[in-house]
């Protein structure tokens, strides 16, 4: 039975994959989160590593606050971008096949199509240019790694656009939401799914290392999400359409994030869900 180590196991995708784990028991799961992995630790790392006999490394882990990186720079990056490179000596130097998980913030929003992998990178916050090194860092060290971007995560862990929005809502009744940010939501328990797909590949004698994108299908501004919340759970509550630049915030958004999936799904043969049943799917669980 193959091993799949997974770092960040207490985020969103983490408790996803966690959530799933059972149905998969076709692999042996190491779920850590930093009490009892740091990833900083390089060393650590190694030893623990070694000790697991892990096949598989899916990285999770990450600083994903996105306005608090603004004045924690130098934290953001060591999880972000130091730590990513530790992992991918490691992987490198045991034969472990990785995956690392990016985002759409690479980018800088100023697209009128849909991102390609290859498209230019230039990201516009801290947490945005910490993911890129990250990227960077690990395919110098592990040009065997496979990186997937993904977009607009959310699930029923943690603190994210879905779980935020109603709670708002049923304390004022009332939300405003910028209308002018266009991407696509990705359900994290969509992404688990398509990661144990690609380990499920790679079993059989197919992974090809590289940048891929991976999100739901479909289209949508954040205000068109918060709609779309509200109408399939029945809360009544008013949803007004703000600009970007009358929601400040520390840090930068790209107002434009939408990623072309046609690479993934090419590759690994992944039939992607729309936003809108993966959204139905989760809020029914």
């Amino acid at each position: 039975m193959k091993t799949i180590l997974i770092t960040g196991a207490n985020g969103q995708l983490g408790r996803s994959l966690q959530q799933c784990a059972p149905q998969w028991s076709r692999y042996r799961f190491l779920f850590t989160d930093e009490d009892t992995l740091d990833i900083r630790d390089k060393e650590a790392l190694l030893a623990y590593a070694q000790t697991s006999g892990a096949n598989y490394l899916v990285n999770c882990a990450a600083y994903t606050a996105v306005d608090k990186a603004e004045e924690n720079e130098i934290l953001c990056q060591q999880i972000n971008a130091e730590a990513v490179r530790n992992l991918g000596e490691v992987a490198a130097q045991l034969k472990i096949k990785i995956i690392h998980i990016s985002t759409d913030y690479v980018f800088d929003g100023t697209n009128s199509i849909p991102y390609v992998e290859n498209d230019y990178t230039c990201p516009v916050s801290v947490y945005g240019r910490s993911k890129q090194t990250g990227e960077l860092m690990l395919r110098a060290v592990c040009p065997e790694a496979l990186i997937i971007r993904t977009s607009w995560l959310y699930s029923e862990y943690g603190n994210n656009f879905v779980r935020t929005i109603i709670r708002l809502a049923k304390e004022k009744g009332e939300v405003k939401v910028v209308c002018d940010q266009v991407g696509t939501p990705t359900y994290a328990g969509s992404l688990a799914q398509a990661i144990i797909d690609i380990i499920d590949s790679a079993e059989a004698g197919h992974f090809k290392a590289g940048i891929y994108h991976y999100s739901n299908e479909g289209v949508c501004s954040w205000y068109d999400f918060a709609l779309k919340i509200f109408q399939l759970i029945g809360l009544p509550c008013r949803v007004i359409p703000i600009d970007t630049k009358d929601y400040p915030t520390r840090a930068t958004r790209p107002f434009y994030t939408v990623l072309n999936k046609k690479k993934i799904k090419q590759t690994y043969g992944l039939t992607i869900p729309h936003w809108e049943k993966s959204l139905t799917d989760m809020l029914h669980r």
